[in-house]
């Protein structure tokens, strides 16, 4: 994994994060410790993550500033309230999506190949991070999305 834990923390703590909404899957679930001892933002467990784009539009509209976390395969699986979130209430949504599987070359998982067009698709602003050398995109990314509150995802390869 790229970055860990107390790095993520850091990121989220100087830009402001309020809100973590996540579901701890693949290499993600590994800053679980980390996120859960900062204070300076609480973290949210959702059962499904259809749940976690709701959960932070409505932190949004309390003025709040939510983050989701989650991996590719749950992107897909929620979609619907992405849509419904970021289009139809035009709610604006920042995530850090696992790519799953992103730098293994041998894999025939499909998620990799399927998360840019889903996202080109929807008309997400969406920045990869696969490199060392890109890690700043993270926080650069957050920082803009606080800026113009377009929505955006950070697809994080695994």
């Amino acid at each position: 994994m790229l970055f860990d834990g107390e790095e993520i923390v850091s990121i989220l703590t100087q830009c402001g994060v309020s809100h973590v909404v996540w579901i701890p899957d693949t290499s993600l679930g590994t800053w679980e410790s980390a996120l859960e001892a900062a204070s300076n933002f609480d973290l949210l467990r959702v059962c499904r993550e259809g749940e976690a784009w709701p959960l932070a539009a409505g932190l949004t509209l309390g003025g709040k500033t939510p983050i989701l976390m989650m991996q590719t395969t749950g992107l897909f699986e929620s979609g619907d309230a992405l849509r419904n979130i970021a289009f139809d209430l035009k709610v604006p949504v920042f995530a850090i999506v696992g790519a799953r599987n992103w730098l293994n070359s041998d894999s025939k998982d499909t998620a990799k190949t399927f998360a840019e067009p889903v996202l080109q698709a929807w008309g997400i602003d969406y920045q990869i991070v696969e490199t060392v050398d890109e890690k700043p995109q993270l926080a650069n990314s957050l920082q803009r999305f606080l800026k113009t509150k377009r929505s955006h995802i950070v697809l994080l390869a695994e």
